[in-house]
């Protein structure tokens, strides 16, 4: 069984439309806002969003102010494609947006899926990857925090595939996610402003090795810059795992303790969390702590928590148009980033003494 997820109005009226256009219900210039509102028994603003959701998918095109839109995609125009997610772990299928992804292709008519097995299980291995891809059926792939390797694996392929983050730059494959160097250099200014120079980040192994990625170089260097210098210490290295991850908590406590983390994902900043609670170390009195995402329980806490913020829905957008001009025939890979910032929180503080 599916997961359950109610609808909007505005999601509700858009799917109506969508599938009067594909059955040839509706086509060619569609009525006014008012008058198809009046025919559909809701109201205007309804209408007006649920249309512009359907320009964003490609099912209308707008004619200009004052003229009614045009459908874009009668029925037969445009197949239904066969889309599997292969996730970077199994439980990134309860994130908000990557369920929301799947659920707006199906309602864009295709066949959307997440792939039996996820990154980890292959082991983040280009040749697993290559022979799990080849027993499977899909019509494009979108690629969830790929490793550089299995990227430029999929870059080389037939079959169209979108890299959602990931160690995507310089690699010929169509992608989005957040741009994060000018919001982690933010967060690093601010700490230092504030007495830390025991700055960790913690991240998982693909963004350490071969080596740093993008936004790990960004935090290396900008501790150079505030005059800290820089070691494995700093991007400490720990086995890939729940135990791995504790015992490497532990060992960098019970040598030089860090007066700041930043933790690379909400995972890892809960996982941090909990080995404080359980050592009696109090945030941020005695550490302080960044997370470099976003999450909605964060509005809930107290004190706030500092991290890094950005709008996931451009993401969801970006990577629907891409499977729309797959689905015309058109495997464009183009990247489009969007700027994350910082946002301090209670859980940032002066550095301990």
């Amino acid at each position: 069984m599916k997961p359950f997820r109610p609808l909007s109005s505005v999601e509700q009226l858009a799917g109506y439309l969508r599938e009067e256009i594909r059955q040839g219900g509706l086509g060619g210039r569609l009525p006014g806002i008012n008058r198809l509102a009046a025919s559909l028994g809701c109201s205007a603003n309804t209408v007006h969003a649920a249309m512009k959701q359907l320009e964003r998918e490609g099912f209308l095109l707008a004619q200009g102010a004052g003229r009614c839109s045009r459908t874009a995609l009668p029925q037969g125009s445009a197949p239904a494609l066969r889309v599997k997610i292969l996730l970077y772990e199994r439980q990134d299928a309860k994130v908000d947006y990557i369920s929301d992804l799947r659920h707006r292709l199906q309602e864009a008519g295709h066949s959307a899926g997440f792939a039996t097995k996820s990154l980890l299980d292959l082991g983040m291995d280009a040749g697993r990857v290559a022979g799990f891809v080849a027993g499977t059926e899909a019509d494009a792939w979108i690629v969830v925090a790929g490793s550089r390797t299995v990227l430029e694996w999929f870059a080389e392929q037939s079959v169209p595939a979108f890299a959602l983050f990931g160690r995507q730059p310089n690699v010929p494959i169509a992608g989005t996610g957040p741009y994060m160097l000018h919001a982690v250099v933010a967060a690093v200014r601010r700490l230092a402003a504030l007495g830390h120079s025991r700055i960790v980040c913690l991240t998982r192994e693909e963004r350490r090795k071969p080596g740093p990625g993008l936004f790990e170089r960004a935090f290396l260097e900008e501790l150079r810059k505030q005059g800290i210098a820089v070691g494995p210490y700093n991007l400490p290295d720990w086995e890939d795992n729940p135990e791995g991850f504790h015992r490497g908590l532990k060992s960098l406590f019970g040598s030089t303790p860090p007066t700041a983390i930043i933790a690379d994902g909400v995972e890892l900043f809960l996982a941090t969390q909990q080995f404080f609670l359980q050592e009696g170390i109090r945030v941020p009195n005695d550490v302080s702590m960044v997370c470099s995402v976003p999450h909605p329980a964060f509005a809930w806490s107290i004190p706030s928590i500092a991290h890094m913020e950005f709008d996931s829905g451009v993401w969801v957008r970006n990577v629907e148009r891409w499977v729309s001009g797959v689905a015309n025939g058109k495997n464009i890979r183009r990247k489009h980033f969007n700027n994350a910032t910082f946002s301090e929180g209670g859980t940032v503080g002066p550095a301990k003494a």
